[in-house]
Order: C-alpha cells, then sequence, then structure tokens
C-alpha cells in the first residue's frame, strides 16, 4: 500500500503543478497542501480543478478522457475522475460547498504520469 500512495502522491502533486500552468484550467484545488508539506510526506492523491468553461465544457473534457473511469469512489489503484455537477448534488448542497458547473474532481492511482497527462491534455483541447 505504501508504494501505491507514494505514487499517486506523486502523480497529483505533478498534475495540480501542471493544471496551475494550463489555460483552460481556471483554478486547481489540491486540499491541505501547505499543511502537508510541512506535516507530512504527501497531500494525498485527489485533486480538483475548474475548467475554463460551463458544464457542457467539463462534461466534453471529461467524455473524451479515456483512461480513468467515471465514477464516485476515491483513492482505489484505477484513476477515477468524477464531475460533482451533475453527479447527484441537489443545488443548495452544491451552493453550500462551493460546488461550480464546470469542477471536475480526479482521484489519481497507479498509472503512468505521462499516461495521465497526455489523456488530460488531450481531453483539455476538446472544450
Amino acid at each position: 500500500m505504501a508504494l501505491r500512495v507514494e505514487a499517486q502522491n506523486r502523480t497529483a502533486l505533478r498534475m495540480a503543478r501542471l493544471l496551475e500552468r494550463h489555460p483552460k484550467v481556471e483554478r486547481v484545488n489540491y486540499p491541505w497542501h501547505g499543511v502537508a508539506r510541512r506535516q507530512m510526506t504527501g497531500a494525498g492523491g485527489v485533486i480538483s480543478f475548474e475548467v475554463a468553461s460551463d458544464m457542457r465544457g467539463a462534461m466534453r473534457f471529461v467524455d473524451a478522457l479515456e483512461l480513468p473511469f467515471i465514477a464516485t469512489s476515491l483513492g482505489g489503484c484505477e484513476s477515477l475522475v468524477q464531475q460533482p455537477a451533475i453527479m447527484g448534488k441537489s443545488d443548495a448542497e452544491k451552493a453550500e460547498n462551493g460546488i461550480k458547473d464546470n469542477l471536475v474532481r480526479f482521484s489519481f492511482g497507479i498509472e503512468k504520469f505521462e499516461d495521465l497527462k497526455d489523456d488530460i491534455l488531450q481531453a483539455l483541447e476538446k472544450i
């Protein structure tokens, strides 16, 4: 399990840094990264980000992905993606939790970073 968690942490951090600089990404959320840097060896394998588009653009992005499975679970060996705005959240829940229509959440698995990067970059071109 330690090797899996290390790989997930490494991938999430590298992907967060990559997406922060991408013109089709408005905002990257990598929870508690500042605290994690001081107290832990990693901040986890989950990131979320807002694409520079609307709900339909976020849907095109998710639909264009080839590697991750679309699912609400987190933390497995395979990478998972979800669009919280269309996956069972009420309008009140979305407003209360700051979930925007263009938000995408990834839970990274143990796939090669380069494969995930290539997949995410090609999907961003679809929006």
